[in-house]
């Protein structure tokens, strides 16, 4: 049986934001609010995934990420999800073909940092993801310039949106994708858990 997983009602936009989360850090609140204001979502989803594809080390057990994300989270429009977990999915674009008719009439808007963008291009099914979802960029330090160039951005630029009309995306279904640029947050999972673990 499907665990449903968050509330949403026909005519939302949720964004999206996945990772494996290890651990939760001021960069994903920073982005959390960041698309809210920006996109003018009515909420943010963490998907604590169950394991990253693209990475070699797995991350800790879901349920501690899962407990860390709920433990951390400082927003009532920001919930922590994982449904990926039930939808026995470990790719995104598995995730979207299979969440979307769960909730019928919910507009989804994929959230991810520039440096994603910039090698969304080796992941799975990437150009079925650019032509199916909209999807939010945001600026991640020293990342902008290498996200515009990246073969994602250069294959779809006549679906990239200025970034004024960022509260139009995924407005009634409409793909296509927007780089927002303003303030960033340098934090990062990984230098984190380097200066965990012991010398």
């Amino acid at each position: 049986m499907f665990h449903r997983g968050p509330l949403a009602m026909p005519g939302q936009r949720i964004g999206l934001l996945g990772g494996s989360f290890d651990p939760p850090h001021e960069g994903h609140l920073h982005i959390s609010h960041w698309a809210l204001r920006a996109l003018g979502l009515d909420r943010v989803w963490w998907l604590v995934s169950p394991g990253n594809p693209l990475k070699p080390r797995g991350p800790a057990p879901v349920e501690q990420r899962l407990a860390a994300c709920r433990a951390f989270i400082d927003h009532p429009r920001i919930a922590v999800t994982d449904i990926e977990r039930h939808l026995v999915t470990r790719f995104t674009a598995d995730t979207l073909a299979r969440l979307a008719p769960r909730y019928p009439g919910v507009h989804f808007v994929w959230l991810m940092g520039a440096d994603n963008l910039a090698g969304f291009h080796r992941w799975h099914q990437w150009d079925w993801i650019m032509t199916h979802f909209p999807i939010g960029v945001l600026a991640r330090p020293g990342e902008q310039v290498r996200a515009g160039l990246s073969p994602a951005a250069r294959r779809f630029a006549g679906l990239r949106l200025p970034q004024g009309a960022a509260p139009l995306l995924g407005a009634g279904g409409r793909v296509g994708w927007v780089l927002l640029t303003g303030r960033m947050s340098a934090a990062s999972s990984t230098e984190i858990r380097a200066r965990r673990e012991p010398a």
